[in-house]
C-alpha cells in the first residue's frame, strides 16, 4: 500500500536577472527545472514576472507538444507542463531535448495529483514529423488517468478554547463550520478543493468572534491503492473577541465623536466583521469622509474589549458637484450640488440642489444635524418645483421639520411639513387649471430592509410605511389622511449551476403598492400629495407617472387611491458552461389610479429584461410592452433602492 501525505509546497522564488544565457543553461541541464516561471504566449520575455530573465525564441518551434488525455484533464496539462514553456527555443539541440522528456513523466503526475488522480499510466514519445517542415519533431504524452480519488473521511476539530464564556454561542458556530464543510465524504478530492474547504472553514471562524482564528495542523492522507483520502483539520480558535471603543484616527476638521456617532458601533457585542463593515459604511457614506477604513485591534488588548481603529481622511468643508445623466423615464438630466459639512453657528450638514430634466425643475435645500447619543438626529428642508403631472404643470413648495434615525435594519422618521401647489395648463379644465392649495400635516415613516444585500438582493424582504394627519389650508379647511404602503420580496426559484458546479439561485421578485388620501369630496388637497404611476420602477410599458385619474374631459391628474403589483421571474445565464455575471427577466406589472376604489382600472405590463450585475448593483434594462397602450417601451435602470 502507497501512502502520499500532502502539504503546502514550498514558495519559489523569482531569480534575479543576470546573465541569461547561463540561466538558460541551467533551466536545462536540470531537466526542465520549474524555478523559471511560465512565458507568455509567443513572447520572449517571461509575462508575470518582470524581474525574470529574458530568453529569445526562435521563429521556428523547435518540436510541437500533443496531449492525448481525457477531457478532465487535458486542459491542465496542456496549460502547465513545463515542457510547453521550451518549445519555442532557439538551437535546441537532441541531448537537451532528451533531458526535457525526462522530467515529463514527473511534471504530468505532479499535475495530476493535484485533480486527484494519484494511480496514472503515463508515455512519453517522440516522433518525428518530417511532414510538417515548421515542426519537425512532436513531443507526445499519453495519458490514462484512472479513478479519481474520493473523499473517505473528513475530521473537523477544534482547539480547547481559551476563555468559557459564550460556551452555548461558540457551540453554535462551531456546529454550523462543521455542518457547512464543503468536502464531506464521497466527493472527489483535489488540491484545489481541499484548500478552498480549509480556508472556507477558516472564513467562518474569523468573521465572527473569532479574528485571530488560524490553521494549527492539517493532513490529508491519499491511498493511491484504493483511490481514497482521509482530510483532519485542526482550528485553532484563539479568544472570543468582543467590540471596544472607537479610536478615530485621521480626524482634524469633525468631531471625532460625531465620528463615534454616526458609526453606532455596537460597543460590548460579540465581534461581527459584518457589523463592523456597516459601521465603516455608515461613516463613508456619512459625506464627511473622502476614506474610511475600520480594523479591530488584536495586538496587546484586551479580547473583552478591543478598540476598533477607524482610519479616515475627511472631505473637504465645502465642495460643489455637477451632475449629468440620462434615464429613460425623464430623460437627459442636469444638476449642480453644493455640499457644506458644518454650517456656521448651527454645525449641520447643508446639501443644497439645482436640478433640471424633461419632466421636473427642481430646487431644493436640507439640513442636518449629527446624531445624538441614541441614535436621533434633526432635519430641515425645503423644495421648489416645477412638474409634469399628468397633463398638468403643478408649481409647488414644500418646506419639513422633524428627526429621523437610521438602524441596521429600520429606518424612521418624524416631521411636520407643509405644502403648496398649483396646478397650470392649457388643457386643463377650468376647476384644475386655477386651483391652488396648501396643506399642514404631521408624518410618520417606517422602513424595514430585511435582504440579504442592499444593493443587490437575491432573497429577503422590505416593507415601507407612510401615514400623514393634516389639513387643508387654502381654498378651505378640511382635514385629510395620507397613507402609503410598499413591500417587495425575494424569493428563491431553484438553482442554476455551471460545469465546474458553481450555481446561483434563480429567484421570484414579488413587489406590491398601495396608497390612499381620505379626505371630503370637495376638499383641495395639494397635488403633491396625490398619486400618479408608470415608469421604470412601477409598471413598465408606460411612460413615467403616465397612470392616473382622469377629469370628466380625459384629462390625467393625480388621484387618491393607488395601487400596483409586480411579478418578476430572474434567472442566471450559463454561457458555454460557465456562470456569467448576467441575468435574464420576464415580468408582468400592473397598476392604477384613481379618485373612488370602485373606479380602479389596472394597466398592465409585460415584458423580457437582462440584468448585469455590476459593482454598484444591478444594471436593468427591459423591454416592456403596455396592453393598454398597445406600445413597446425601453426602460433602464442602475442599482437597487427600496
Amino acid at each position: 500500500m502507497l501512502t502520499r501525505l500532502l502539504r503546502h509546497p514550498p514558495v519559489s522564488v523569482p531569480t534575479p536577472t543576470l546573465w541569461s544565457a547561463l540561466l538558460l543553461f541551467g533551466a536545462l541541464g536540470l531537466q526542465g527545472c520549474s524555478l523559471l516561471p511560465q512565458r507568455g504566449e509567443g513572447q520572449g520575455e517571461v509575462a508575470n514576472d518582470a524581474n525574470a530573465p529574458v530568453i529569445e525564441e526562435s521563429a521556428t518551434p523547435a518540436f510541437a507538444v500533443e496531449v492525448r488525455a481525457p477531457d478532465t484533464v487535458r486542459d491542465t496539462l496542456e496549460r502547465h507542463l513545463e515542457i510547453q514553456r521550451f518549445r519555442n527555443l532557439p538551437d535546441l539541440q537532441a541531448s537537451e531535448l532528451q533531458r526535457l522528456l525526462g522530467a515529463v513523466d514527473a511534471n504530468a503526475r505532479e499535475l495530476l495529483g493535484t485533480l486527484g488522480y494519484f494511480a496514472p499510466t503515463i508515455t512519453v514519445e517522440l516522433v518525428e514529423t518530417p511532414e510538417h517542415p515548421t515542426t519537425p519533431r512532436k513531443v507526445v504524452v499519453t495519458v490514462q488517468s484512472g479513478p479519481q480519488t474520493r473523499i473517505a473521511t473528513a475530521d473537523v476539530s477544534f482547539s480547547d478554547p481559551a476563555d468559557t464564556t459564550d460556551a452555548e454561542g461558540r457551540a453554535r458556530q462551531l456546529r454550523r463550520v462543521e455542518r457547512n464543510w464543503s468536502l464531506p465524504p464521497g466527493q472527489p478530492f483535489t488540491q484545489s478543493a481541499w484548500d478552498s474547504a480549509k480556508s472556507a472553514g477558516l472564513r467562518q471562524l474569523q468573521v465572527r468572534r473569532y479574528p485571530t482564528a488560524r490553521i494549527a495542523n492539517s493532513r490529508a492522507e491519499v491511498d493511491a491503492d484504493t483511490h481514497q483520502a482521509g482530510l483532519s483539520v485542526t482550528y485553532d480558535t484563539g479568544p472570543a473577541y468582543r467590540f471596544g471603543a472607537l479610536r478615530v484616527e485621521g480626524s482634524q476638521r469633525y468631531d471625532p465623536d460625531g465620528a463615534r456617532r454616526l458609526a453606532r458601533l455596537p460597543i460590548g457585542a460579540i465581534y461581527d466583521e459584518a457589523a463592523m463593515l456597516d459601521a465603516q459604511l455608515r461613516l463613508a457614506s456619512s459625506g464627511y469622509y473622502d476614506a474610511v477604513f475600520l480594523t479591530l485591534n488584536t495586538e496587546g488588548s484586551d479580547p473583552q474589549a478591543a478598540p476598533v481603529v477607524a482610519q479616515v481622511r475627511e472631505a473637504p468643508l465645502q465642495k460643489i458637484v455637477l451632475g449629468p445623466g440620462i434615464s429613460t423615464d425623464s430623460g437627459a438630466r442636469l444638476s449642480l450640488e453644493h455640499i457644506h459639512n458644518q454650517m456656521p453657528v448651527l454645525g449641520w450638514r447643508a446639501v443644497s440642489k439645482l436640478s433640471l430634466d424633461r419632466e421636473t425643475k427642481l430646487a431644493n435645500t436640507e439640513w442636518t444635524a449629527l446624531p445624538d447619543n441614541r441614535g436621533w438626529r434633526w432635519f430641515t428642508g425645503a423644495q421648489l418645483q416645477r412638474e409634469a403631472t399628468g397633463d398638468y404643470d403643478v408649481n409647488s413648495g414644500r418646506l419639513r421639520y422633524g428627526r429621523s434615525k437610521s438602524t441596521q435594519h429600520i429606518d424612521r422618521n418624524y416631521f411636520l411639513q407643509y405644502d403648496y401647489a398649483r396646478s397650470q395648463g392649457l388643457a386643463a379644465s377650468a376647476q384644475l387649471a386655477s386651483s391652488s392649495s396648501t396643506a399642514i400635516s404631521v408624518n410618520y415613516g417606517w422602513t424595514g430592509r430585511y435582504f440579504n444585500s442592499l444593493t443587490a438582493p437575491t432573497r429577503g424582504h422590505g416593507v415601507a410605511l407612510e401615514l400623514g394627519l393634516g389639513t387643508t389650508l387654502r381654498p378651505e379647511r378640511d382635514p385629510f389622511v395620507r397613507t402609503l404602503v410598499r413591500w417587495q420580496s425575494f424569493i428563491p426559484a431553484g438553482r442554476v449551476q455551471d460545469d465546474a458546479g458553481i450555481g446561483r439561485n434563480a429567484r421570484i421578485a414579488l413587489r406590491a403598492e398601495a396608497g390612499a388620501v381620505f379626505a371630503r369630496g370637495a376638499a383641495q388637497v395639494p397635488a403633491t400629495q396625490l398619486f400618479l404611476t408608470g415608469g421604470d420602477t412601477t409598471v413598465r410599458g408606460y411612460g413615467y407617472r403616465t397612470i392616473g385619474a382622469r377629469t370628466d374631459n380625459g384629462q390625467l391628474y393625480g388621484g387618491r387611491y393607488l395601487a400596483v403589483g409586480s411579478v418578476e421571474w430572474q434567472r442566471p445565464i450559463v454561457y458555454k458552461g460557465e456562470m456569467t455575471d448576467w441575468e435574464s427577466t420576464l415580468f408582468v406589472d400592473a397598476g392604477a389610479v384613481a379618485d373612488r376604489a370602485g373606479d380602479l382600472d389596472p394597466r398592465v405590463g409585460v415584458g423580457a429584461g437582462m440584468r448585469w450585475r455590476s459593482p454598484v448593483g444591478p444594471l436593468q434594462a427591459d423591454l416592456a410592452y403596455g396592453v393598454k397602450t398597445k406600445e413597446v417601451r425601453l426602460h433602464l435602470r442602475l442599482g437597487f433602492s427600496f
